[in-house]
């Protein structure tokens, strides 16, 4: 099976290409802007007749589409995660290598929920910002395009390789920081969001077997079970052997206080910023119904929270 893989230096692209790469009866092509890719070619600038032309010279049978951002203002999230999609589809509808496409979405996709309830994929997606509008408008250009298509709505990965400047990279890097200054009070702000994580090895096992499935629509990827960042806090300082107290700074969201997580101390006499880590529209809970994936896919998720966290926390120390 050809399979062309866009996006495969990115976090979620790294463990698809090592997923699909074990699997002997794949010839995998990676596309991206980076250096390692085979292909160098940016869907934001690309013309979709270019990006037909190689279709057509490589002919794959499946095409993954992993790339995307999750930062900067909408202009350019609309670049990266929407006209890319289109570029996609419409190089897809011209050429006659009749692949399959499996788009990684995303959980903000849906917007806020009810606590308490699990969101599925008949919900009606209300996202709460940009980021989540430009997913879902490539979703929609997806499930709009004729194409033999799946959209994989991941929640919140986690894992090896997570982000420094995401919530769970920020928690560890401020629990990093307390350790080696010998600090025994860590705070923290914004604690009370809950979100499904879900390893991000067990994405990229998610994506492998889309794209050998028949499935088309829209799956969520997620763990089923929605976890508070507090608990997530004292995971991590279990498995980092952090002895010191976790002391959790509340306050109200918004206005002019940056998303981040944790506040390294510069000044013993300046308050921490009491900020919320989550910046993804979707307020205080979320959680995805993943019985679509089971059924569908024959997919459950394998790893562990804690084992997610400790990998994140290993690479954390780790870091000079």
């Amino acid at each position: 099976m050809r399979v062309l893989l866009i996006g495969a230096g990115g976090y979620l692209g790294r463990f698809v290409a090592d997923r699909l790469l074990a699997d002997p009866a794949v010839q995998l092509t990676a596309l991206g802007r980076g250096d390692d890719a085979d292909v160098r070619f940016d869907l934001a600038t690309g013309s979709p007749g270019a990006l037909t032309r190689f279709l057509d010279a490589v002919h794959p049978g499946v095409v993954i589409n992993c790339a995307g951002t999750t930062r900067g203002g909408a202009r350019e999230l609309t670049r990266h995660n929407t006209v890319a999609v289109a570029t996609v589809c419409e190089a897809l509808r011209r050429s006659g290598c009749g692949a399959r496409l499996v788009q990684i979405g995303c959980g903000a996709e849906y917007g806020p929920s009810q606590p308490g309830s699990s969101t599925a994929e008949d919900a009606v997606p209300r996202p709460g910002g940009p980021y989540g509008v430009s997913k879902l408008a490539a979703t929609e250009l997806v499930l709009g395009s004729g194409l033999d298509a799946v959209v994989l709505r991941v929640f919140s990965p986690a894992g090896p390789g997570t982000p420094a400047g995401s919530p769970l990279g920020r928690l560890a890097e401020a629990m990093r920081r307390a350790m080696q200054s010998g600090d025994g009070d860590l705070k923290l702000g914004g604690l009370a969001a809950q979100r499904d994580f879900v390893d991000v090895r067990d994405v990229a096992r998610a994506v492998h077997a889309a794209s050998l499935s028949a499935a088309q629509g829209v799956i969520n990827i997620g763990s089923g079970r929605a976890v508070r960042l507090r608990d997530a806090a004292s995971v991590l300082a279990r498995v980092a052997g952090y002895g010191g107290a976790l002391h959790e700074l509340d306050g109200p969201p918004g206005g002019h206080l940056r998303p981040t997580i944790g506040h390294p101390r510069t000044d013993p006499d300046q308050p921490a910023p009491v900020t919320y880590p989550y910046p993804d529209g979707c307020g205080g809970w979320q959680q995805a119904d993943v019985r679509t994936a089971r059924d569908r896919l024959g997919w459950r998720p394998r790893i562990s929270l804690e084992e997610s966290l400790a990998d994140i926390w290993m690479e954390a120390a780790c870091r000079i």
